[in-house]
C-alpha cells in the first residue's frame, strides 16, 4: 500500500534536514522537499542531493525570485513596510509565496499535508499554517520542531545518530535565514541583548569602519513607487537588489539590531543585513515627501504600519490587506522621479530628488527675487487658524483649572474599602 505523501519546506538546513528523517520514522510518511529560490544564495544542486541522501523521494526546487520581487517586496516597498520602524520584513515576505507554492505542489503530488521547520515559539509557523488553513484547509499541517520540542543541542545528537550532515555545531549555533531582501541571525550570543554581535554574525556587510573611505553615490529611478533603474541603467528588480546588496553591504549599509516584539508575545534579539532595502526603503520615503501631499502621507503612514503588522502577523491573504494594498498603489501613482543617495561608513543619506510629478514649487519657497508666495493673506489665515484654540482659552484656560481626583484604571480592592 503507498504511504501517504507530505511537502516539507526544505531549507537544507539544520531543522529541515533532520525533519525529513524525523517525518519518515514518525508519520510513516513519503517526504517530498520543496526548495523556494528566493536569492537565498544557496547551491541549489547540492540541497536537492542532500534532500534525497536525506530520505527525501522527491526534491522540487524552483526559481521564484523575479515572483517574489514582484508580487512581495515591491508591493511592500510601495506600502512603506518596516515593522516597528526598523525590520523590512524580508523572511516575513517569503512565507506567504513558499506556501502558496507549496501548496500547488501538494495538489499536483497528490500529497495529503504539508510540513515546515517551524519552532512554536517563532513567527514563522503562524505565516505557514495561517497561509495553509488559508490556501488549502483540507491539508494536514505537520511541524516537527514544534512537536519534538528539543533543543539545538538534541537537534545535532539526532543528525549526527542519523547520520545527516548540517552546518551548525555546538560552537556556531546560529539560526539563519535569508533571501534577496534580507538576511536574519538570531540564537546563540545574541540571545543576549547586552552582547555585541561577533563579526561572524555578518555576512553580507562589512563593518563600517573598515568600509571604503571615499562615498559612492547612486541615482535610483523611481516609476509609480516602484524602483526601475540605478544609474541611469533599467534592471528587473531581482538584478537591482542584488546590485544595490552588494554596493550597500561593500559600504557598511545595512545594518540592524533589533530587540523586537514578536506575535507569539516574546520579545526577540534579531540582527538583520538588508542593504538594499534599508537604501530603498529610505529613498523612497524622500521621494515621497516631494511627490505626496501632506494629508496622504499623513494617513500612509498610518497604512505602512498597518501593513507592517500584517505581514509580519501572516495575514498576507486577508482581505484587509487586499483593501489596504488597492489604497497603496492608488497613492503610488505620481512616486515617480529620481533620488540620488551617498553611501558611507554605514550611512546612506539622500542628496537629491527631482521627479515631473514633485509638489515642490520654487516661486512659493523661495526668499529671493521671483517669491511668488501671497503674504498679504498670512494675518486673516493666522486669526481663523487660531480662533478655536483662543475661544478655548478665554473659557477655561485663563480662568484656571478646577480640581479633579487622580484618574484610576482598576476598581477598588476589598483592602481599599475598609
Amino acid at each position: 500500500m503507498a504511504r501517504e505523501k507530505v511537502v516539507l519546506a526544505y531549507s537544507g538546513g539544520l531543522d529541515t534536514s533532520v525533519a525529513v528523517k524525523w517525518i519518515n520514522e514518525k508519520y510513516n510518511m513519503d517526504v517530498i522537499t520543496y526548495t523556494c529560490d528566493l536569492g537565498q544564495g544557496r547551491d541549489v544542486d547540492g540541497i536537492k542531493e542532500k534532500a534525497i541522501k536525506t530520505g527525501a523521494v522527491e526534491a522540487v526546487i524552483e526559481d521564484t525570485k523575479n515572483m517574489f520581487v514582484d508580487f512581495f517586496v515591491w508591493p511592500s516597498l510601495m506600502a512603506g513596510t518596516m515593522y516597528e520602524g526598523k525590520y523590512p520584513l524580508a523572511t516575513a515576505l517569503g512565507r506567504p509565496l513558499i506556501a502558496h507554492r507549496m501548496v500547488e505542489v501538494a495538489k499536483e503530488h497528490g500529497a495529503t499535508a504539508v510540513a515546515h521547520g517551524c519552532t512554536g515559539k517563532g513567527n514563522d509557523q503562524v505565516r505557514f499554517d495561517v497561509s495553509f488553513q488559508t490556501l488549502a484547509p483540507q491539508l494536514k499541517i505537520i511541524a516537527p520542531v514544534r512537536e519534538w520540542k528539543w533543543t539545538r543541542t538534541e537537534e545535532l545528537q539526532y543528525a549526527k545518530d542519523h547520520g545527516i550532515e548540517v552546518e551548525a555545531t555546538k560552537e556556531s549555533i546560529f539560526s539563519i535565514d535569508q533571501n534577496l531582501w534580507g538576511r536574519s541571525v538570531e540564537a546563540g550570543v545574541l540571545e543576549d541583548p547586552w552582547v555585541a554581535p561577533p563579526k561572524e554574525a555578518y555576512k553580507w556587510t562589512v563593518s563600517p569602519e573598515d568600509a571604503p573611505n571615499q562615498p559612492v553615490e547612486l541615482e535610483i529611478e523611481f516609476e509609480q513607487g516602484r524602483p526601475i533603474a540605478i544609474d541611469g541603467k533599467e534592471m528587473d528588480g531581482a538584478d537591482l537588489i542584488l546590485h544595490l546588496n552588494k554596493i550597500g553591504g561593500e559600504n557598511g549599509v545595512g545594518r540592524i539590531d533589533h530587540v523586537e516584539n514578536r506575535l507569539v508575545g516574546i520579545k526577540s534579539r534579531e540582527i538583520y543585513e538588508a542593504p538594499a532595502a534599508v537604501i530603498l526603503h529610505n529613498a523612497h520615503r524622500e521621494l515621497e515627501y516631494l511627490t505626496l501631499s501632506r494629508q496622504s502621507l499623513r494617513f500612509k503612514t498610518f497604512v505602512s504600519q498597518t501593513c507592517s503588522d500584517i505581514i509580519y502577523d501572516g495575514l498576507w491573504y486577508s482581505s484587509f490587506h487586499q483593501d489596504l494594498m488597492g489604497f497603496v498603489e492608488k497613492n503610488q501613482r505620481f512616486v515617480s522621479g529620481t533620488v540620488r543617495v551617498s553611501l558611507y561608513k554605514g550611512n546612506h543619506t539622500v542628496t537629491g530628488l527631482k521627479s515631473e510629478h514633485s509638489l515642490y514649487s520654487p516661486e512659493l519657497a523661495t526668499y529671493e527675487e521671483g517669491d511668488q508666495f501671497p503674504h498679504e493673506t498670512a494675518l486673516g489665515f493666522i486669526r481663523i487658524h487660531g480662533l478655536a484654540q483662543q475661544t478655548q482659552a478665554r473659557q477655561q484656560l485663563l480662568k484656571g483649572e478646577p480640581s479633579s481626583k487622580p484618574t484610576r484604571i482598576m476598581p477598588p480592592s476589598q483592602s481599599d474599602k475598609s
